[in-house]
């Protein structure tokens, strides 16, 4: 029991790196972690497409209502992973008002539907997501007819250690958010995401 209560942080890292993928997915959250591991991703030749879906930004449709207009994280990403050397045309930008990982996965689903030679995608997130994120792309695509198969890069500048979690407050935070979000996933999401998959 000690032993797995250790193991609890460097459990959530799921890293599949280095490998070659069709695109690689940028996961909204935090930004410059994802963006930094992204620019690194491309760097290698492990991807050459980048694959992001449209964040919800909230009350962010009021402001634009009512004359007020931010860069929306969506296109902070864009414009970063730009900067950091990615062409313009290598980015795809999927639309939609994803406000979870699952809805992400969904909407990246029915884009692949029509595009059978995209068959494989590297997941680029911080590194406590990325276990929680391939479980959730996984069951998203798991009874479809598009056969995917899911890699994780997680960014090394995020700074979450994993060995040690416990000694440190914000690593202590991550880890409990990230367990109770995949609880939630388990026992509630993943049969909405079953759900959709039948329909």
């Amino acid at each position: 029991m000690v032993t797995t209560c250790y193991r609890a942080g460097t459990w959530l890292v799921k890293d599949d790196a280095p490998v070659h993928a069709d695109a690689m997915v940028i996961l909204m959250g935090s930004i410059a972690d994802r963006v930094l591991q992204a620019a690194d991703v491309y760097q290698k030749r492990l991807a050459g497409k980048v694959i992001i879906v449209e964040e919800s930004m909230g009350a962010y449709k009021e402001l634009e209502a009512r004359g007020v207009h931010i860069i929306s994280n969506t296109i902070q990403v864009r414009n970063a992973v730009i900067a950091l050397g990615i062409p313009a045309d290598s980015i795809i930008i999927l639309p939609g008002d994803a406000r979870s990982t699952q809805q992400e996965a969904l909407i990246i689903r029915k884009y692949l539907a029509n595009k059978p030679g995209m068959d494989t995608l590297l997941l680029v997130s911080s590194a406590p997501h990325t276990r929680r994120a391939s479980i959730i792309f996984e069951k998203a695509f798991g009874k479809t007819g598009t056969p995917v198969i899911f890699y994780c890069s997680p960014s090394k500048y995020s700074n979450f250690r994993g060995n040690g979690w416990w000694k440190h407050k914000e690593e202590i935070q991550a880890v409990l958010s990230e367990y109770v979000k995949l609880l939630n996933f388990l026992f509630i999401d993943r049969r909405r995401l079953s759900n959709s998959a039948n329909s």
